[in-house]
């Protein structure tokens, strides 16, 4: 079995290096003074993928998740993207179970097209005043 993983790991390592080399990353930076001055970019495009930071809100949770998804959106529609396009998102909630009694402020975004998700509750945030923080991974579309 040893045998059999180092013989894959030998035969997909010169095919993953070159597929990285070929690829070009975009860096996006919606408020590049702060990003630098923290050490980040908004979002990360490779290939036809965007990954967008975490965005954060602060307040009373509807008004929290209306924020960070402000920012999303802002950031989506600077590459021409949508909630539409949106594959996964990520979030983050020091009250996990207010984000859930007020999800439908994100409905108003999605729509009835979500994406795949993942939400997890945690003890703080970057900065104790946010409560939530969402993250994105949005597709291009092809063609």
């Amino acid at each position: 079995m040893k045998f059999l993983l180092i013989c894959l790991v030998s035969f997909l390592a010169p095919w993953a290096l070159s597929a990285a080399e070929g690829t070009s990353l975009e860096r996006f930076h919606l408020r590049p003074e702060g990003e630098k001055a923290i050490g980040y970019c908004q979002a990360v495009r490779v290939g036809d993928l965007l990954y967008i930071s975490g965005s954060v809100g602060d307040g009373p949770m509807p008004e929290a998740i209306a924020k960070a998804m402000g920012t999303l959106e802002a950031t989506l529609k600077a590459h021409g993207l949508s909630f539409k396009d949106v594959v996964k998102e990520t979030v983050y909630a020091t009250d996990l179970d207010a984000f859930i009694a007020n999800s439908g402020v994100r409905r108003k975004h999605y729509g009835d097209t979500f994406p795949a998700a993942t939400w997890v509750g945690v003890q703080r945030l970057f900065r104790p005043e946010f409560v939530v923080e969402i993250e994105l991974i949005a597709a291009f579309p092809r063609g």
